[in-house]
């Protein structure tokens, strides 16, 4: 059974760090990509960072580019998200998702984690 569970949520003031993690488990073979998406209320699901399962490539949305960072064990069973100078609009549920394929569009997103909340205050 493939797993996906976000750990790592909290709150945390303006320009401060955190680090999400992301067990993953239950894939026969590892997954084409991992990423990271989020979802505030009334919003849509934004994709926000993807990595390839032999970790050299990776993808940022450009509202994330430069203060967030993905990486992964090289297992592949861990996924994380180091998060800084974070700013009140990151407060969201973030989920850890698998695709064939690298993506950050949801639709094409074949599994994903439960989520994690993440507040951040001015």
């Amino acid at each position: 059974q493939v797993r996906l569970v976000e750990s790592g949520g909290d709150s945390r003031q303006a320009g401060e760090s955190l680090t999400l993690s992301c067990t993953v488990s239950g894939f026969t073979f590892e997954p084409y990509s991992l990423a990271w998406f989020r979802q505030a209320p009334a919003r849509k699901r934004e994709g926000l960072a993807l990595i390839t399962r032999n970790g050299r490539y990776t993808s940022y949305a450009d509202s994330v580019k430069g203060r967030f960072t993905i990486s992964k064990s090289s297992a592949g069973n861990k996924l994380y998200l180091l998060m800084n100078d974070l700013v009140p609009e990151d407060s969201a549920t973030y989920y850890c998702a698998a695709a064939g394929e690298a993506t950050l569009d949801p639709s094409k997103i074949q599994f994903w984690g439960q989520g994690t909340r993440v507040s951040v205050w001015p």
